[in-house]
Formats: structure tokens, sequence, C-alpha cells
């Protein structure tokens, strides 16, 4: 049985994690599956947008609990190469070159938690439950807090990474940690006509670009973020798609992105 499936229908991207049985905890093998599958997608030339998905009751458990008894045994090095491997993951569908929307049907828990948060869009059902509980168990979210802190700010973080608590998706909305809450019912609806939003609306280049000036210039100061800004808002003008929608627009053609 396959840990991740991977279907384009319409443009978009289905990954599909499929460890049901398991939560879909993140075993070593979950995560290089997952790790192959993004990488597929983002070269897909007929996949303009990512669904992120689960089979089962949860989205994702977080680091699968035998996994992580097992690496109790595992010298310093090897713990860092298998944290390495997740953080990999992570930086992954952060920086990948097209948009990941996340469609979270159960709970999101720990590093499952992270793995909704690193996505660009998330849409849950009210039900699901949202949260880090690595400090319960005497562990650390060492990696996702990383990414969180960007999302929410260091004190909305801090209460959930501290607390350990579980929130529900109408809390999480109002955090920052997700976009949409709509009903079990519309969930798979709702996520795919957004999906189909963006691919009808939106030019794919202006998107990887607009995506990775938000992830490089919270490392800049001001002055190299604008000096940043100018230089890629001058190769952007350049652009085929620049000149392509600025002449549909003129013209009051339809623009087919």
């Amino acid at each position: 049985m396959s840990l991740v499936l991977y279907e384009v229908r319409d443009r978009i991207g289905f990954i599909t994690l499929n460890r049901s049985d398991k939560r879909n905890a993140l075993s070593f093998e979950l995560v290089a599956s997952l790790k192959d599958a993004f990488e597929k997608a983002e070269k897909d030339a007929a996949v303009k947008v990512v669904i992120l998905r689960a089979n089962g009751e949860s989205f994702c458990a977080g680091a699968d609990l035998a996994y992580l008894q097992k690496l109790q045994h595992f010298s310093f090095e090897e713990n860092v190469a298998d944290s390495n491997h997740l953080k990999e993951l992570f930086l992954k569908i952060y920086q990948l070159k097209k948009l990941v929307i996340a469609q979270v049907q159960g709970h999101a828990l720990a590093g499952g938690c992270g793995l909704a948060s690193v996505c660009d869009f998330v849409f849950a059902v009210p039900e699901a439950r949202f949260g880090y509980t690595e400090v319960k168990i005497g562990f650390i979210p060492a990696i996702v807090l990383v990414f969180l802190i960007r999302k929410i700010g260091e004190q909305r973080a801090k209460h959930l990474l501290l607390s350990g608590e579980l929130v529900l998706a109408d809390e999480a909305m109002r955090l920052g940690m997700i976009n949409f809450v709509v009903s079990e019912e519309e969930l798979e609806k709702s996520t795919e006509e957004f999906a189909k939003k963006l691919i009808k609306n939106n030019s794919s280049y202006s998107m990887e670009l607009t995506k990775r000036m938000i992830d490089e210039v919270q490392a800049m100061n001001l002055n190299e973020a604008l000096t940043y800004a100018t230089k890629m808002n001058a190769q952007m003008r350049a652009s085929d798609d620049c000149k392509k929608g600025i002449s549909a627009f003129l013209n009051k053609d339809t623009i087919q992105w």
C-alpha cells in the first residue's frame, strides 16, 4: 500500500496521506514519500496548485511515537540526520514554487499541525483540533516552531507551543493558523473551488515570485528588503506574464492563465 497517493485533475495536484491505520503519523518512510510527491508536483507541468489532504479520520497525528521510541537508541549524529529529514519536508512545502492548500478533515497535531502550518492556505472542518502537544510527552516542537512564529507571531506561538493546548478550527482561524472553516460536507468542494479560482485568475509566475518574496524579505532589514523588492518589481515588469496581463487588461480581453 502506498503511504502517499498522487493524482492530477483540472491542473490541481492532489497529494494524499494514506496511512489512516496509524492516523497518518509521520514515519521516516511517510516523510520520504511526501518529499517525493511534492518534488513531483513542483516539476509537473500539468499542476498549477497543490492540495494536501488525508485519508481517514485524522489529518495527521504528528510523529509516529513508536518511531520516536526507536530514535532514542540512535546516536546524536543519527538523530540530527533524521531531524533534517523532516526539516527538508517542511521547507520543501514552505518554499514550493506552486501554492499548497491543506484540506484538513480531522485533527492535526504536533508535527501534523506543523504540516498544515507550512502550507499557503488551510481549509478545515469545525471539529478539527490543532495544537503542538510535544511538551506533554517530554519532547519539543523544534522544527515547527520556526515556521509557526513566522506565521502567527511570537506571543501566540509561545502560548500554543508552551501550553500544549489544542484549539478547535474556529480558534485556529482567529489565531491565524488556518484560513477557512467549512463543514465536512463542503470541505472538498470548497477547497477545490478555491484552487480552481487561483488557477483561473492568477499568473503562476506572479504567485511563485510573491511567495518567494514573502519568505525572503523576513530575513532582511528594511533597506535590504526594499532594494530586493525594487529589483523583483523590475524583473516582473519584463516577464511574459506581466506583458500578457497588462495587454489583456488594456484591450479588455479575458486572460487565459
